[in-house]
């Protein structure tokens, strides 16, 4: 699953879930260390990497799977991963559901289509190893960590169009983490947080494998999105969809300097046009011809 993708939504306040985070939990019960989780949901494409990353430095590793029919498993069970089906109810439930069954102090969350590079996994490990050395609660100390991302798009890293830099929160005190969604997931801290950062200490994220895999995503999000909106009485419409959908491809290109980023930041801007117009067009309401009336 790709649980926060800089390319297709505008970030909008939380909606709360029903799905709170655990309590937080006892250190006294929670084995020192860290746990790799990762949603899977048929990501052979990058899996093994991605595994491959978290194996160099997390103690434990845990694939919460909604029903995958290649090879995940397989792959899983090659890096001694926990697997675990869990049916697709959103990237909050899921995470919370992954939270409640971490048996460690510390938890990071990797996509599936996500890589990260050994530096970051070393810098991770200090700042826990830090964090739990300077205080005895979690009140004293950092809950959470954002890190770096860097994400390949047509032919390139995006260095601009507003998907760098990419500061994105994944490492967590178990227990002290609320998640959110509405077209994205949110994390929401329990205590302090702290960024680490630094060259080679980035996550190097690949979403998508073509234009119709981007296209397909965009469709997922638009309706996530019409459905947050709505949800908060927002209206829709065609003339709002153009204003929006122009408004977003001047941000992306100009404001954000897609300009820079060549073929690859128009294409980002386009794309980034038709979700936010396709997100207000979706909140109308049709019949769509059901039941179907011929005249």
């Amino acid at each position: 699953m790709d649980a926060d993708s800089p390319s297709a939504a505008s970030f909008v306040s939380p909606v709360p879930s029903t799905e709170r985070a655990c309590p937080p939990a006892d250190a006294t019960v929670l084995a020192p260390g860290i746990t790799g989780v990762v949603l899977t949901h048929n990501g052979e494409r990058l899996l093994r990497q991605c595994l491959s990353s978290l194996a160099a430095f997390c103690d434990v590793i845990l694939c919460v799977d909604s029903g995958s029919a290649d090879a995940s498993q397989a792959i899983a069970a090659e890096y001694g991963a926990s697997f675990v089906h869990r049916d697709w109810e959103g990237f909050d439930r899921q995470f919370s559901y992954a939270q409640a069954l971490v048996n460690t102090r510390w938890f990071f969350i990797l996509d599936q289509d996500e890589i990260c590079p050994l530096p970051l996994g070393r810098k991770i490990r200090k700042a826990i190893d830090a964090a739990d050395a300077a205080a005895d609660t979690p009140q004293d100390s950092p809950v959470a960590f954002s890190v770096g991302r860097r994400s390949w798009y047509f032919d390139r890293f995006m260095k601009h169009s507003g998907w760098y830099p990419d500061h994105i929160l994944r490492v967590f005190r178990t227990g002290f983490v609320e998640f959110y969604q509405d077209a994205h997931i949110h994390y929401r801290p329990l205590g302090g947080k702290e960024h680490l950062g630094g060259p080679g200490a980035e996550i190097v994220h690949y979403p998508y494998t073509g234009f119709a895999h981007q296209l397909a995503k965009i469709s997922s999000y638009a309706d996530q999105g019409a459905a947050a909106l709505r949800a908060r009485g927002k209206k829709g419409g065609v003339a709002r969809g153009i204003v929006h959908g122009f408004s977003r491809f001047l941000r992306i290109y100009i404001l954000k300097r897609g300009f820079l980023d060549g073929k690859a930041g128009f294409l980002a801007a386009c794309h980034g046009s038709f979700y936010a117009f396709l997100k207000y067009v979706r909140v109308l309401d049709a019949s769509w011809g059901e039941p179907f009336d011929e005249k």
